[in-house]
């Protein structure tokens, strides 16, 4: 991968840490789109990759939302429904992804940066705050942080956040179920490394399928979502996982999802 605004560290059982670095606010333009759009693809077909840490390298910023420049400066022939349906597809690819990922939040995260957080699986976050700010300039969040956050904390919770575009610190998101953990600021890349790396360890299809199955009980009545899991359900018995985690049960010992045994 040829990443302009991101570096890729590979570390043990395929962890991979992604350093977002778009001087000099990390700003959430068609650069950082188009080089996260590459790292799903690359994820998307490379086995080795098992679970994902996005961190930021602006120790006071890990991602400071849209271009407001550019987009106050539009003329009238942009469609910006189209730039939010852009955005939102690869955030829903991010969010879907096979493998597990964690945002190390140290810095701001808010507007498009809290929507970048919430289509990750967990939120590790010491410094800065985080939060859906859009209305303070006569917008909302397009990139899909209506509905993420709302599923998070509910809807009363979501329309006192997004009204009055308010910031929490990591203790306050973390009381409402916005973060997973609030981590002193020295701690957590640690944190979200040694939680990935846990993770990268763990029955990597089946998670992915879980994951699937979590985002059917989200989107989908129950009788749909029901066929998913099943379905899913089925597909973990392809994976070669089954075989080696009921081999391990038998043999009293941790099993070794690293190198599956595949089916015969």
């Amino acid at each position: 991968m040829n990443l302009e605004t991101m570096t890729i560290e590979k570390l043990n059982y395929g962890v991979h840490v992604v350093t977002i670095n778009n001087p000099p606010a990390n700003t959430l333009n068609a650069g950082i789109q188009q080089d996260l759009v590459q790292l799903i693809e690359e994820v998307e077909k490379n086995p080795a990759i098992r679970a994902i840490v996005f961190k930021s390298a602006n120790p006071k910023i890990f991602i400071a939302g849209a271009d407001l420049g550019a987009m106050g400066s539009s003329d009238e022939n942009v469609d910006f429904a189209e730039s939010s349906k852009h955005v939102q597809g690869i955030f829903n690819r991010l969010e879907a992804l096979r493998v597990p990922t964690i945002a190390a939040i140290n810095g701001h995260a808010l507007g498009g940066g809290c929507e970048f957080v919430l289509a990750c699986d967990f939120r590790i976050m010491g410094g800065g705050t985080i939060g859906l700010t859009e209305a303070s300039l006569g917008l909302l969040p397009g990139a899909g942080g209506t509905q993420r956050m709302t599923r998070l904390v509910g809807g009363a919770k979501a329309r006192e956040l997004m009204y009055l575009s308010k910031r929490l610190k990591a203790e306050e998101a973390a009381a409402i179920g916005l973060i997973t953990e609030a981590a002193a600021p020295e701690a957590v890349e640690e944190k979200a490394i040694k939680f990935a790396t846990l993770l990268a360890q763990s029955a990597i299809g089946a998670i992915g399928l879980i994951k699937e199955s979590i985002l059917a009980a989200e989107e989908l009545p129950l009788e749909q979502g029901l066929l998913v899991e099943r379905e899913a359900f089925a597909k973990t018995f392809t994976t070669g996982e089954v075989n080696e985690g009921i081999r391990a049960f038998f043999e009293k010992r941790p099993p070794n999802f690293l190198k599956p045994v595949t089916n015969q």
